[in-house]
């Protein structure tokens, strides 16, 4: 049985269906997002969604959607589905749905009278080009298939109305036709693996709706341009295959080309799988480097982001060349950046203060995947770069104090991943002593030190990052450890922040903590008291008074939401890892029962993948971006320490014996 397959009973209940939504990427920036019954209910969903460097470099939807139309004894079977209204959709095409299976590629097999037609979708690596195999299985008679593109040319966060600026025009391509509705678009090339029949039968299909920007309180109605309809015979046992791109493809390759992409598929059959699939679909590969995608449908590359989920995304899933590949742009970056004041053009939020500490994090986690000696050869001089850049006072905003702690001035602009704004002012203003900074801090330190023990030509230097250790360890606890058992969330001057937050797990969970163990347990059981959940750590503990667990409402109901109650995925990497160097292997079996609340997310929200948050509170919904490469990293990453656990388990115990 598929792992993720959906079956009549639940696909034709659209209370049901229309909340769990898939995606498709060609791990270039482009994808493909709808509901798992084809309805789309964002202004971000689309067949085709390409960014477009010629004129912004962000998404946007050239082909929302194409509807297909059975035709047998002269009666149109319509196979789409869209909302036009509160409770009204139109043509109802989910009826005629059997099932849905998600195991390879996205399948759904369709039944209208005695016609079974199966629909498979692949998105081709690296080319801006989805593919749509028709398969006839069953039919009595002779059987027409009828498909009418909407077409939008817009930006994926915008929405198309009727206008007369568009241009209606069509040209004849090889079994197809390409169109551009405004200019500064790329040409929308339209074909398919044999001849159709093109009717040219222009029309706007006013007042489609997404509910799901409806909630979030935005505009949420638009106008689709369907130029005609393409019309075509399929015999039983006979394979179709649309092509809908931005460049003329040859027919005869279609099926070729299809085959091949198949061969590059993680199959979706377990929760690993499934996050593998995920994760590697974070890739954005461009002319000048590689990336990790923060999110979809609407993030592009953000520097904490890409840091926090590199290791998950990569080496978690055995991708070192991947990470190396990563990582390599993104040094090249930072020490653009910090030398010369140049911001990446791709690389967003660059020049955030604690970029540098995770980026020394992120490769601390390649030495946790190798060895010491393949680190040192290969990162040790950036670390080392790192730590100098930031004891000169060369990074933005991160000024070392005579005590050896990180202040950091988020009164006026937002520094940490706690970025919720309003007019760009920040809702939590974390200014100071800021808990994580100073963790990563004393973390860096330590692994520096790690390193390079035993180089002698190191070891004056060393000695002196030793003592600055020493230090930041002391300060640190003095600072953020208080009576109660918790750390302060930031502290500036005589002000300690008494939230209790979610960044003591990062503290605790570091390779090197300033806290000793006893300090960590303590810690920990706070953490576990007041912020877990079975979908990651609360962002706000539900004690405090500004408490709202759920990110719902209008824009700035949602921001004001977003980090004072949701629970984040990612935050549970660093809790396991707390947990696991308090408890040791004894804590395996907290933890794995503790990830199950994560697999039963496959068939949620995004299926096979992780939301950007979840309620607080039960049932624990998902929230924000449909798919999130830092939870989905962070978890891969959480995986695989269980697994290399539960190895060093099975070892102690047969040595036991």
């Amino acid at each position: 049985m598929s792992y993720l397959k959906f079956d009549k009973s639940l696909m034709i209940n659209l209370e049901q269906s229309l909340p769990k939504e898939m995606l498709r990427t060609n791990k270039s920036g482009a994808y493909h997002c709808t509901t798992i019954v084809g309805c789309n209910t964002r202004k971000q969903h689309g067949l085709l969604v390409i960014p477009i460097p010629e004129m912004d470099d962000k998404a946007h939807v050239l082909l929302s959607s194409l509807d297909e139309t059975v035709i047998q004894h002269g009666a149109p079977f319509n196979l789409g589905l869209h909302q036009y209204g509160e409770g009204i959709f139109s043509p109802n095409g989910h009826k005629y749905i059997r099932q849905f299976d998600c195991e390879s590629v996205p399948t759904m097999t369709f039944r209208v009278g005695g016609v079974i037609m199966t629909k498979e979708k692949v998105f081709i690596s690296h080319e801006n080009r989805i593919l749509i195999k028709y398969t006839l299985v069953e039919a009595h008679s002779p059987t027409t298939l009828q498909f009418r593109p909407f077409l939008a040319f817009r930006n994926a966060n915008d929405l198309c109305v009727e206008n007369g600026a568009i241009n209606t025009a069509t040209e004849p391509v090889k079994n197809g036709i390409s169109t551009c509705l405004y200019d500064g678009y790329p040409n929308l090339y339209m074909q398919f693996s044999k001849e159709p029949e093109w009717v040219a039968d222009g029309h706007w299909y006013k007042g489609i709706e997404y509910y799901k920007d409806k909630d979030r309180g935005i505009p949420y109605k638009e106008d689709l341009w369907v130029p005609g309809y393409f019309q075509l015979p399929i015999k039983k046992g006979e394979s179709i295959i649309f092509s809908a791109s931005t460049f003329e493809a040859d027919p005869a390759d279609f099926s070729e080309t299809y085959a091949q992409e198949l061969t590059t598929r993680t199959c979706r059959t377990s929760f690993y799988n499934c996050l593998k699939n995920s994760a590697k679909q974070f890739y954005l590969k461009k002319p000048d480097g590689m990336y990790i995608m923060a999110g979809y449908p609407w993030y592009n590359v953000r520097a904490r982001d890409e840091l926090m989920a590199l290791p998950g995304c990569t080496l978690a899933i055995d991708h070192r060349e991947d990470y190396e590949l990563i990582m390599a742009t993104f040094l090249d970056a930072l020490r653009k950046y910090i030398d010369e004041g140049v911001k990446d053009r791709t690389i967003g939020e660059i020049d955030l203060p604690d970029v540098p500490l995770w980026t020394v994090w992120a490769i601390q986690q390649f030495k946790r995947a190798t060895t010491t000696k393949e680190c040192r050869e290969k990162y040790g001089q950036d670390v080392k770069w790192i730590v100098d850049q930031i004891r000169n006072g060369k990074i933005n905003n991160l000024r070392l104090d005579p005590n050896g702690l990180l202040y950091s001035d988020g009164s006026q602009k937002p520094v940490t991943w706690l970025s919720a704004s309003i007019d760009g002012k920040p809702i939590i203003p974390r200014t100071g002593y800021i808990l994580e900074f100073n963790a990563l801090w004393y973390n860096v330190l330590r692994f520096l030190i790690a390193l390079y023990d035993g180089d002698a030509a190191m070891e004056e230097y060393l000695n002196d990052i030793k003592a600055l250790s020493e230090t930041v360890k002391e300060s640190f606890i003095s600072t953020f450890l208080n009576d109660y058992g918790y750390l302060y969330d930031y502290v500036n001057g005589t002000y300690t922040d008494l939230e209790v937050r979610p960044n003591m797990a990062i503290a605790i969970g570091l390779e090197y903590s300033p806290l000793d163990r006893r300090q960590r347990k303590k810690v920990l059981d706070f953490v576990t008291r007041e912020l877990l959940t079975p979908k990651g750590l609360r962002s706000l503990s539900p004690k405090s008074y500004a408490y709202h667990p759920q990110y719902l409402g209008d824009p700035i109901q949602r921001e004001y939401a977003v980090h004072q109650g949701p629970a984040r995925p990612w935050l549970f990497g660093f809790y396991a890892d707390a947990y696991f160097k308090v408890f040791g292997v004894s804590g395996l079996g907290f933890i794995e029962r503790m990830l199950i609340g994560y697999e039963d997310e496959m068939t949620e929200g995004c299926i096979g993948s992780l939301s950007e948050m979840y309620d607080g509170n039960p049932p624990y919904t998902g929230r924000g971006a449909v798919s999130t490469a830092k939870n989905v990293g962070e978890i891969l990453r959480t995986l695989k320490n269980v697994k290399e656990l539960n190895k060093l388990q099975t070892i102690e115990t047969e040595e036991s014996k």
